[in-house]
């Protein structure tokens, strides 16, 4: 019975692990399947599933986009002025 806990465990976790790190439009992809699937199956209403879809689509993080731009990266630094460009590396000094 410990075994069968413990690969349930360990499947959610690689499912976790799959979601959080699928590319996004795949992440979109499969949760407006997954919506529809339970839309069909009569588990959520067709509201409910385009919420179901919304939620799922999304991971942590900044927002989960998918642009791979400065911008986003940065956290919508962008549209700061010039003056402003957020903190700068420091070069690193050995302490002794």
């Amino acid at each position: 019975m410990q075994e069968i806990i413990v690969a349930l465990i360990v499947a959610f976790a690689v499912l976790y692990l799959a979601w959080r790190w699928m590319p996004a439009p795949w992440r979109r992809a499969l949760a407006a399947r997954l919506a529809a699937g339970g839309q069909r199956a009569g588990l959520v209403n067709e509201e409910g599933a385009g919420k179901l879809a919304a939620s799922l689509g999304k991971a942590s993080g900044c927002g989960a986009c998918d642009s791979c731009s400065p911008t986003c990266a940065s956290g919508g630094a962008g549209d700061k002025p010039k003056g402003s460009q957020g903190p700068t590396e420091a070069p690193l000094t050995r302490l002794r």
